[in-house]
């Protein structure tokens, strides 16, 4: 790859750009504002909640018991961390709208929108006619807005105060932080001997409405205008070598190029754009320009323009050809940037955004004089529709790119949560914790049907002591899991069953770690992990209403390798076989049961052989309490029946897990779980007065702990010596386990 240098630069509303002149966009003064700002109320505004560093007390810390919270102005609960307020009422497009996103932990967003009126000096209110995400704790209908307008941007601020519903009123004071409503940046690359049209004259083609004004029009100030703080990074050209010998690109090509050329490219949602212009697509002079909606885990990241196609094609007798190509490759460009923003063609908006989710049907528009129109396409053909053209987006696509949830609108990230969803998590830019996600095995891969165990990891980086927690990695209220298969939209993780745990305060040291396992194979969605590809996970933490975020981890599930496996997957991937796994057994789903039992006859050298060992082995340990009708007695409807252990099947089971495979077994299971479950056997074998055996067991596990290694990381020498300590207990008859030295088996 050749390296090249780059430069950001804001674009001004009135820089003077000559046309085709990409590099005079460097150094421009900073983004529009209009002679007097002051007077004008419109833009983003913030309110965010404050949380002081955690630092353990030397006094007893009391335990907050549960309650309301904290009340704001009017009565109403504190529940969100931080919200945002886009104010549009006057400026360039007012919409006479108002939309706002309230923050709590990350899986309770809220956003609302509501169309406004003027109701007295600097004061607007309307119906929300529109919610998304936790609207539970949003009930409200009505919104007024008072702003307090100032020369100086720290000084002015709105109130919002939010009524209806059925509940007292609320009142938010918002801090003024921008006159654009979201950053985005575009780098604009071109092929070797081609022109990135930066900007254009208005007034160069005759075929203009009269009341068009004349100036020199960027690109970044067309999507300025629609509410855009733009920023744009400048490169080199694209040597010509990578479109193959007749200079013309393919998808992959490009695609490929915009990885290796893009200087923010990456594989996650941002608010960042690469424009490349080339000459003409392998589909030949018909392709004008496109987006990449289609090509790798990303959409909607990236667009071309394809100077010398159609749009280089001037119609016959044109008064001014030159004019006309620059114009048309200008609407191209915006045209396809726009499809970056989540923008339907104007006569397609029903198709895309019908059934599509939360966001409100949108009308077509196949008259708009609108980027998104195609100038062919109205009536009376192109020179109508340039003759009324004033180089912007229609009122209903200025009201998505402004006010629709930023996940609709942002590159990259249609979808809820997807394509690493977590930007809108309220981040600490100095965190006092770190959160981990990671596998114990050299590469994450997972045999088909395995089930798939990962481990958190979350140490303290600051360099002060901290207080959480003790059961903060096994909180479902705490932890957000997302699954995302490449090609799909991403999925919650929702676990079978969540835990509500004695709050108990723990220290963690400077430089300390704790460690819990995830299992994320299944759960209330079903399987979120069977089918074979690439998944990522990812994991967000609340602690202290901040929010830590995990590394997103990238694994693939194999694909089956033969008829028995396709076959078994048919049973394996359903509810019963999902709980019984993610819960350790069940002596009630016979279903289930049957499958694994299938699985461990016709699969025995695979992993899933194992998992169904111990879903199978784990309830016959002991006596199970059953609950059943009881028709024996009219007056109840339930009752209780004892079944009895089966203590020599369960331990040939547990043995075949986790002693006979122990290679596989702590490589599938994890280091945590394969450590809890042969402690947790050697503990039911010594109850039962087996002593010896649990002493075995525990060296089993020894020798199975000290021989591992993974990616450099080898188990910590203490938590050895623990598990020496505990075969030397039960080889003198001393049953009881002992306490935990470590909070993990496993090496940091």
């Amino acid at each position: 790859m050749t390296e090249h240098s780059r430069t950001q630069a804001p674009i001004s509303d009135g820089a003077e750009l000559d046309s085709l002149d990409v590099e005079s966009l460097a150094g421009v003064p900073l983004v529009p504002i209009p002679p007097f700002p002051f007077l004008l109320a419109s833009g983003l505004y913030a309110w965010s909640l404050k949380i002081p560093p955690l630092v353990p007390s030397p006094i007893p810390i009391p335990i907050p018991q549960p309650g309301p919270g904290p009340i704001m102005p009017g009565g109403a609960i504190l529940s969100f961390s931080s919200e945002e307020l886009r104010l549009d009422v006057d400026g360039r497009y007012p919409q006479m709208t108002a939309s706002g996103t309230l923050r709590g932990f990350i899986a309770s967003q809220t956003h609302w929108i509501a169309s406004l009126t003027a109701s007295g000096t600097n004061t607007w209110t309307g119906a929300i006619w529109f919610k998304d995400g936790a609207t539970a704790s949003f009930p409200y209908t009505t919104v007024e807005i008072k702003v307090v307008k100032s020369l100086f941007p720290p000084l002015r601020a709105a109130t919002v105060i939010y009524s209806g519903g059925g509940g007292p009123s609320r009142v938010r004071i918002f801090k003024y932080k921008s006159s654009a409503f979201h950053p985005v940046n575009f780098e604009l690359d071109f092929a070797m001997g081609e022109a990135a049209s930066a900007g254009i004259d208005t007034h160069a083609h005759p075929n203009r409405p009269a009341s068009l004004p004349q100036e020199t029009l960027t690109i970044p100030k067309v999507f300025q205008r629609a509410g855009f703080a733009v920023t744009t990074t400048l490169g080199a050209p694209v040597p010509i070598a990578g479109a193959g010998a007749n200079a013309r690109w393919s998808d992959q090509e490009m695609h490929d190029a915009m990885q290796t050329y893009w200087s923010k490219f990456a594989v996650k949602a941002q608010w960042a754009m690469w424009v490349f212009f080339a000459s003409l697509h392998e589909q030949g002079t018909s392709l004008g320009g496109v987006m990449f909606d289609d090509i790798g885990p990303n959409h909607r990241q990236g667009t071309a323009i394809f100077n010398d196609s159609f749009i280089a094609q001037a119609p016959a007798g044109d008064p001014n050809p030159a004019a006309w190509v620059q114009r048309m490759i200008f609407w191209t460009a915006c045209h396809e940037m726009g499809h970056a923003f989540n923008l339907a063609h104007s006569w397609q908006k029903s198709l895309v955004f019908s059934g599509k989710g939360p966001w409100i049907p949108l009308a077509d528009e196949p008259e708009a004089r609108s980027f998104m129109n195609y100038p062919f396409n109205v009536s009376g053909g192109q020179s109508a529709f340039f003759a009324d053209f004033e180089f912007r987006f229609s009122d209903p696509e200025l009201l998505f790119m402004r006010h629709a949830p930023a996940r609709f609108v942002q590159q990259g990230n249609a979808e809820w949560f997807d394509h690493h969803g977590f930007e809108e998590a309220n981040v600490s830019p100095e965190p006092r914790l770190q959160l981990q996600l990671r596998v114990n095995r050299d590469v994450p891969s997972y045999e088909f049907m395995e089930p798939v165990t990962l481990e958190l990891k979350l140490s303290n980086v600051s360099t002060q002591p901290q207080l959480v927690e003790e059961n903060l990695l096994s909180t479902s209220d705490s932890l957000l899991v997302i699954l995302k298969k490449e090609g799909k939209p991403a999925r919650q993780l929702l676990p079978y069953a969540q835990r509500c745990w004695l709050p108990n305060k723990t220290v963690m040291l400077s430089g300390s770690s704790v460690y819990e396992s995830l299992y994320v194979s299944s759960g209330r969605n079903g399987w979120d992990l069977a089918e074979p590809g690439y998944y990522v996970v990812q994991v967000a933490l609340r602690v202290d209403g901040e929010d830590i975020v995990s590394n997103p981890l990238r694994l693939r599930v194999a694909p089956p390798r033969g008829y028995d496996e396709e076959y078994l997957a048919q049973d394996f991937f359903s509810d019963d076989v999902g709980r019984i796994v993610a819960l350790d057994g069940s002596r009630y789903l016979g279903r289930g049961n049957s499958t694994l039992q299938e699985v461990i006859e016709r699969l025995p050298d695979r992993r899933v052989a194992l998992h169904a060992a111990l879903g199978l082995g784990t309830p016959l340990q002991n006596t199970y309490k059953y609950l059943v009708d009881d028709h024996a007695d009219p007056r109840k409807h339930l009752g209780i029946t004892l079944q009895p252990a089966k203590p020599e099947e369960a331990r040939g089971l547990l043995e075949k897990a986790l002693i006979e495979q122990r290679a596989a077994a702590i490589e599938s299971l994890g280091h945590v779980d394969f450590k809890w479950y042969v402690d947790r056997f050697s503990e039911w074998l010594a109850a039962k007065g087996d002593s010896i055996g649990a002493s075995k067991v525990q060296d089993s596990l020894y020798e199975t702990m000290a021989r591992r290694e993974v990616r450099g990381r080898r188990v910590l020498t203490g938590v050895l010596d623990e598990i020496k300590a505990q075969a030397d207990d039960y080889n003198k008859g001393k049953g009881a386990r002992r306490a935990r030295v470590s909070a993990t088996p496993e090496a940091s």
